[in-house]
């Protein structure tokens, strides 16, 4: 059975506390779906949170994550551990191609659909040049300097969406900043799981306090229960069609680098935690992610990536069995089909919402100040300095460049700068000694 396509799980009693249950093993059944259940409540904070801020149906985007990571789980054989749920990658060019307000459903998903199709396919071509010829031309043209900057750009650029979005009102705003203090406080004074989940267990208690406050005290836009009590408790996702709009297609095409650039640090970050070399499934999993886009873009879901949320579960629990991904896309995709779900989700108030988003974007910045802290990045070396510096006054300041029809939004620009400004820079480097 070595070389079947598929590993053959070896089932492990788990005896001792924090033993290592590898990729192909697993624990027993109802082991197993617990931490199935575990690891979708863990991608709940980005899975259903995404989707909010572009205006998406979040039960059709949680159902089409499970299908998404089923998928994903046939193309790498079943050998990499890992979940796909939507990408906050998306998110500001989402909102530029659609005129997206902030709150409510999005009138203009299809747009945004045919760009996410494109995307998909990008992603899925890249991953096949991978598979043919490997991955060093990544990462030559995307080191940590790069890939670091085009991370933290993605969180400042989308900073500007969240703080408008808590400024309607004084009480908006104060209750934003209640609920990024509930973020914060769990994750600092919480541990274990619940430190895991700061981001759910934050929004859960920042939700109570707000529904005490306005439902309870009358202050503020009270929460509306009714929908959840008129929901049925079974129904099929509301499935959407793409339209395919130039503009917005190339728009969202180049989205596809930054998710190279994410699946790629996944597999690594993973092959350093099981000992395991994934390597060879690296184009496997390109190609895996850009159809799992490409389906969700086809059904009307958002664009999906691998989840830093599960990697966190991995790491704590120590079981990376391929297994556990398999139940949790199964639970994800039975979610899908409860409206009382989605419905619940939608009561979500708008300042809780932003202010989650206030932290979430504020991480996804950081997580690249974070890259190149633990890659080493020299910054008394002037090439890196000077892409890094420009790469998030690109971005975050938003500047968009347009070519004839096509166009790059603050990110996109910020993206492929930083990464034809390093190839400039380097080759100047290179030469340099030889003169």
């Amino acid at each position: 059975m070595a070389n079947s396509y598929f590993p053959r799980w070896r089932e492990q009693p788990r005896a001792v506390e924090g033993r290592v249950v590898n990729t192909d093993e697993r624990l027993p059944w109802p082991q197993m779906l617990a931490m199935g259940v575990q690891h979708v409540v863990a991608m709940f904070g980005s899975t259903v949170l995404a989707p909010l801020l572009m205006g998406f149906d979040p039960n059709l985007c949680i159902f089409m994550s499970g299908i998404g990571t089923l998928l994903f789980f046939v193309l790498v054989g079943g050998r990499v551990p890992s979940y796909l749920g939507s990408s906050f990658s998306f998110i500001g060019l989402v909102i530029a191609v659609t005129a997206y307000a902030g709150h409510g459903p999005n009138p203009n998903i299809p747009v945004a659909l045919g760009g996410i199709l494109a995307c998909g396919v990008v992603y899925a071509i890249i991953g096949l040049i991978v598979s043919a010829v490997g991955t060093k031309w990544i990462e030559a043209l995307m080191p940590p300097a790069v890939t670091g900057s085009i991370v933290a750009v993605i969180g400042l650029n989308l900073a500007p969406i969240a703080v408008k979005g808590v400024s309607g009102s004084t009480f908006d705003s104060w209750m934003a900043l209640v609920t990024v203090l509930c973020v914060g406080g769990v994750a600092v004074f919480a541990r274990g799981m619940l430190q895991r989940l700061l981001i759910l267990v934050g929004l859960l208690i920042a939700y109570v306090i707000y529904a005490i406050v306005t439902n309870g005290m009358g202050l503020g836009k009270p929460v509306d229960f009714s929908i959840v009590a008129n929901a049925a408790w079974f129904g099929l996702p509301h499935f959407m069609a793409p339209a395919f709009d130039p503009h917005a297609m190339a728009l969202l095409a180049p989205i596809a680098v930054i998710l190279v650039a994410e699946n790629l640090g996944h597999i690594k970050a993973v092959s350093a935690m099981t000992g395991q070399n994934l390597d060879p499934y690296i184009g496997r999993a390109f190609i895996g992610d850009g159809l799992a886009t490409v389906v969700s873009g086809f059904a009307g879901g958002t664009g999906v990536t691998t989840y830093a949320e599960n990697i966190g579960v991995m790491a704590v629990t120590k079981i990376y069995s391929t297994l556990v991904f398999v139940v949790a896309a199964v639970i994800a995709i039975l979610l899908g089909f409860s409206p009382k779900f989605g419905a619940v989700i939608q009561t979500i108030p708008g300042p809780v919402l932003g202010g989650v988003s206030i932290v979430v974007f504020g991480l996804i910045a950081v997580t690249g100040a974070r890259i190149w802290v633990v890659n080493k990045v020299d910054f008394s070396d002037n090439r890196n300095l000077i892409v890094a510096a420009v790469t998030l006054v690109v971005g975050a300041g938003d500047f968009s460049l347009k070519l004839g029809g096509f166009a790059l939004g603050g990110i996109g620009t910020a993206t492929f700068g930083a990464i034809i400004l390093y190839a400039i820079l380097r080759r100047e480097a290179v030469r340099g000694p030889v003169a």
